[in-house]
């Protein structure tokens, strides 16, 4: 079997991690195709070293753009890449420009798409990433859902024959990556935090930062908290800011460059809380057992939101208040898999 995986942001690169790892022990061919949505080594290449991925066996280099322009170029090189390397399967991973023109290529060429992290919904036709998860499940052969509640939102949209639940691949990456690559004391260190005294925060969604009114509430909000928030600022939120006049650092808030995805899992895994509006990242923090303010009207990851863990929450004081609150009670609830899913992919893919 050839399977062909197509990656171009940060959250994809984790996914990919243990799919390669699971292709390699298995020996089954695996092509890696990076198409260079996201561009800043930061958000790319150390995703790459840090987490042991193959490198990348094309690299389209299609950098930033409006979406329309992005999804258009990715689509036009994807035709080349998929017709010579004729793959059994075009995996696709979330919901990203890449994933959709992946597979809009695939299906034009009579290629079997498969999407992993299929049926999730905000409801939030604004967002781009709505746009994109929806199509691609409508068009994809096989949809690798990651909980019960995604299998669901399938179902009501009458794909539930196409529909196999796996689990969560980052729950794979996340333990392993805790388990064998986190050094807590060199990010606390690095941060110049100590454990439990600070919140880590990202944010980087068009609709907070492309709004002047909306980021000058989330900033002064951040600065507002009642203990130190460490600000991971994404190029896209220093560019904006920028732009809007806005010092991303004062009060309780300090900025500090994105992190490797080691640095990052350790720094959650110290930090009282995580301020964001990511959506993997609301996931991590709760599979870390840090609970999560989540800076947007609406989730994906609604088991977070059930058991306690996160809050949706607008920018303004609401961020601030639900960033001081106190941990809520323990759980055992694994709603996102046991740290298996790969190996539930590559059976899928194989049956």
């Amino acid at each position: 079997m050839k399977v062909l995986s197509v990656v171009g942001a940060r959250p994809q690169f984790v996914k990919l991690a243990p799919v390669a790892r699971e292709c390699a022990s298995r020996g089954v061919e695996h092509v890696i195709v990076h198409t260079g949505q996201h561009y800043d080594p930061m958000l790319s290449d150390v995703f790459f070293r840090d987490l042991g991925i193959p490198d990348p066996d094309v690299h389209l280099g299609v950098g930033s753009g409006s979406h329309g322009v992005q999804t258009g170029a990715m689509l036009a090189a994807m035709d080349e890449v998929l017709t010579t390397h004729r793959p059994d399967w075009v995996l696709v991973y979330g919901d990203t420009n890449s994933t959709l023109a992946a597979t809009l290529s695939a299906v034009k060429l009579h290629l079997r798409v498969a999407h992993l992290e299929a049926g999730l919904r905000s409801f939030n036709r604004r967002m781009p990433e709505e746009h994109n998860r929806v199509l691609t499940d409508h068009a994809a052969d096989l949809l690798l859902a990651p909980t019960q509640v995604a299998l669901e939102h399938l179902t009501r949209e009458g794909l539930a024959e196409r529909t196999v639940v796996v689990g969560d691949v980052m729950i794979d990456v996340l333990h392993r990556v805790r388990d064998e690559l986190v050094d807590p004391a060199g990010v606390l260190a690095e941060l110049g935090q100590s454990a439990g005294g600070f919140s880590v925060a990202t944010i980087h969604r068009a609709e907070n930062t492309d709004d002047p009114q909306r980021l000058a509430a989330v900033v002064t909000a951040l600065q507002e908290v009642d203990h130190a928030v460490v600000l991971l600022a994404h190029p896209r939120l220093r560019a904006r800011a920028a732009e809007q006049g806005l010092d991303l650092d004062g009060g309780s808030l300090h900025t500090h460059d994105p992190l490797p995805y080691p640095a990052l899992v350790g720094a959650v895994s110290q930090a009282r809380g995580v301020i964001t509006d990511s959506g993997g990242l609301q996931k991590e923090a709760f599979a870390l057992r840090t609970p999560c303010t989540t800076v947007r009207t609406e989730t994906e990851w609604v088991e977070t939101v059930q058991l306690g863990w996160n809050v949706l929450v607008e920018p303004g004081p609401h961020v601030r208040e639900a960033a001081s609150r106190p941990a809520p009670k323990p759980t055992d609830a694994a709603p996102y898999g046991d740290g298996h899913a790969a190996a539930a992919v590559l059976d899928a893919l194989l049956r």
